[in-house]
């Protein structure tokens, strides 16, 4: 499955991201433009300067006109690009190839998402066309299969097993209480996660990501021309998107414990960055923590613990802000919530601000290789992108 990938031949020389929350006295446009003009200032370029443009939103705008009239470009190629809750990431690796090609020097990428202004709760969706045998449930009780599954395997009593999924939660809240961009600034309390509302059992409201709106860009260019524009590029090492066949739901051996689109994603972004021992090798990771138990399956699906090991590393603080691998520092979809189009492009940000030594108080101890992580669709069925990006030429 190994592609040649594009290893070291693109850099970030910029980003910006707005800060997520309820922005009800901003509109869709409005935070496409502060994005986007933080990300173009960072690079030290004009909007004249950018040759093309991809878009990732899911439900907050139609092709590629969604940012050109934002903007007001001078008629560039713009993309809009949608993967489900991959759709940010899914146009990062879209300009990265572009410009990685030779057909353009200078990219712009803007993730997007504007839902509290359209009701969106993020548990009734309309289902896909089909023959009417495909289940048509919550994402909140569908991603709720893999703890009592995990649990079963690995021995644990419900009650430990909750009392893992609570301290990801715990930690996630933790590090965004220490993030002025995050939704959620405020550490929660193991005893008050534990007793949060029932969802889907044994996901409590606070096992789950919120509802935000918010945006976030980057401006990419070869990294042979980096250096023009800044000193401390971002460099990207490897970008690796599994669409599945959705045959989880048709083989007896998925047991719910592990995704298989994340597996095929880290083995083919792993080999394009040569990275050959994960757990030792990656110094900090932003991923999917859409429900606590995905983080959970996260964590061995990548390799950042052996199989059956996670929880014991959760309880150990291996993934903590202190720990050997942070998981989350910025706070992840826990403390910033979820629009859709934006999440990819966040995560690199916290990347990219951790590279420069601009995290603050979160700032972690000179990371050299980081990556990130996207899910979007069901445990049986999704759609899985890693990147893996770098502080310096390999």
């Amino acid at each position: 499955m190994s592609r040649k990938g594009i290893h070291d031949q693109v850099s970030v020389v910029g980003m910006g991201c707005t800060k997520f929350t309820e922005h009800w006295d901003k509109s869709a446009d409005d935070l496409m433009i502060e994005a986007a003009y933080e990300a173009l200032q960072d690079a030290g370029i004009e909007l004249k300067d950018v040759e093309a443009a991809w878009i990732g939103t899911m439900d907050s705008g139609y092709a590629g006109t969604t940012l050109s009239s934002a903007l007001k470009s001078d008629y560039i190629p713009i993309t809009r690009v949608e993967n489900m809750c991959a759709t940010g990431s899914e146009a990062f690796r879209n300009a990265s190839y572009a410009v990685a090609s030779g057909a353009y020097d200078v990219a712009l990428v803007v993730g997007v998402e504007k839902l509290k202004d359209s009701g969106y709760s993020g548990l009734v969706m309309n289902a896909t066309p089909g023959d009417g045998t495909a289940p048509n449930i919550t994402a909140p009780a569908s991603f709720s299969l893999l703890a009592p599954a995990y649990f079963h395997r690995y021995g644990l009593e419900a009650k430990q097993g909750k009392e893992v999924l609570s301290r990801i939660a715990w930690k996630n809240h933790a590090n965004g209480a220490l993030n002025p961009k995050a939704q959620y600034q405020k550490e929660i309390s193991m005893e008050t996660i534990l007793k949060s509302p029932l969802v889907a059992a044994p996901l409590g409201v606070l096992d789950c990501s919120g509802v935000a709106d918010g945006a976030a860009a980057a401006v990419i260019v070869r990294t042979e021309d980096s250096k023009k524009y800044r000193q401390d590029p971002m460099y990207v090492k490897a970008l690796s998107i599994a669409a599945g066949p959705g045959e989880g739901m048709l083989t007896q051996d998925f047991d719910f414990t592990s995704i298989r689109e994340n597996i095929r994603a880290a083995e083919e972004a792993y080999k394009q960055a040569g990275i050959k021992n994960p757990r030792k090798e990656i110094d900090m990771a932003e991923v999917h923590d859409c429900f606590t138990p995905t983080e959970l399956v996260i964590y061995e699906d990548l390799g950042f613990s052996e199989r059956g090991e996670g929880w014991k590393d959760v309880q150990n603080g291996r993934f903590d802000l202190t720990g050997d691998l942070p998981v989350n520092p910025d706070g992840g979809l826990k403390s910033f919530g979820h629009p859709i189009g934006a999440s990819g492009l966040r995560m690199l940000y916290e990347m990219y601000l951790q590279f420069q030594g601009k995290a603050e108080k979160r700032q972690l101890n000179e990371p050299k290789i980081g990556l990130t992580h996207n899910l979007g669709g069901y445990p049986w069925q999704c759609v899985s992108f890693i990147s893996i990006v770098g502080k310096e030429l390999s």
